[in-house]
């Protein structure tokens, strides 16, 4: 893209954006450094390790299993820990040293899964437990083999994923292709559960996310870059495209929203850059911590 649709794109950013102190870069996956391919494109890898080359860390702030996103992590050549899950698991893949894991509590994943079953909802949704990165599943649906594939997974069907409960689970996800049952489902669940019992969110719009009320990617990346890196949150910038990744933004020095991200998310950026299929990481990099 060239410069001019790249200010264009920027005209609804903040003014005096102040991006000469990033020393951190945090990159959600899908819908940021990776579209419909499932991979990262040269032009996003050949930003990110430029901004490697004039000393800013980069790091993976994802929902996405921790086993899921590894591959990611390694594309870019990241040395910090990988956050997974929202920010509920945070693993050094280097040295294997789990940082952070935040668990759902059984009582409350139970109580999920009663909701989930209700006779109006079962048929509807495909229900996904996270335990120790494995994938726990009631049956495997067609929106979980499509899920498990691109995720490079095997979901494990277990019939009763109460019978999976020995362990709490890292996160419980609930699938469903029409957006609408997604968006019912979190505004009843945001009733009966208040921000200090579960942190509930949407990835994309059909899959509603609950993990720990202490999870969210804004504290994942306030970890990285206050207790690891010695840094503060004006020393970062962050970009992603989803209600999960609000926090984040939020919480960093220059927060960026993709092109392709809902209208609620890119109001809270800094700075908006294109969509993911065109390269909008990119364009992000370069207009903001290279030129």
């Amino acid at each position: 893209m060239d410069n001019a649709a790249a200010t264009h794109f920027a005209s609804t950013a903040k003014p005096a954006i102040a991006t000469e102190e990033i020393k951190l870069l945090v990159l959600d996956i899908d819908g940021t450094i990776s579209g419909k391919s499932n991979t990262i494109s040269t032009p996003v890898k050949q930003a990110i390790a430029a901004a490697q080359a004039r000393g800013i860390q980069v790091a993976i702030a994802t929902g996405r299993m921790y086993r899921s996103a590894l591959r990611f992590h390694q594309e870019i050549g990241s040395v910090l820990p990988l956050a997974a899950y929202q920010g509920a698991w945070i693993q050094d893949p280097a040295t294997q040293k789990l940082h952070r894991h935040l668990t759902v509590s059984r009582e409350i994943a139970s109580q999920l899964l009663d909701y989930f079953e209700q006779p109006q909802l079962r048929s509807l949704l495909s229900v996904h437990f996270y335990i120790n990165d494995q994938l726990y599943v009631r049956e495997l649906t067609t929106e979980t083999k499509i899920y498990a594939q691109r995720s490079g997974i095997t979901a494990i069907p277990v019939g009763d994923l109460r019978q999976a409960l020995n362990n709490e689970p890292t996160k419980v996800l609930a699938l469903c292709d029409d957006t609408d049952v997604i968006e019912k489902i979190l505004g009843n669940l945001r009733l009966q559960y208040t921000p200090a019992e579960l942190y509930l969110t949407t990835s994309v719009a059909t899959f509603f996310e609950a993990t720990n009320a202490s999870v969210n990617k804004g504290t994942a990346v306030r970890y990285l870059a206050e207790e690891l890196l010695g840094l503060q949150s004006s020393n970062v910038m962050t970009i992603g495209d989803n209600f999960n990744d609000v926090e984040m933004l939020e919480y960093a020095g220059v927060g960026v929203a993709m092109g392709n991200a809902p209208a609620g998310v890119k109001a809270i950026a800094n700075w908006v850059a294109p969509t993911v299929e065109e390269d909008g990481a990119a364009v992000a990099i370069e207009q903001l911590l290279l030129s």
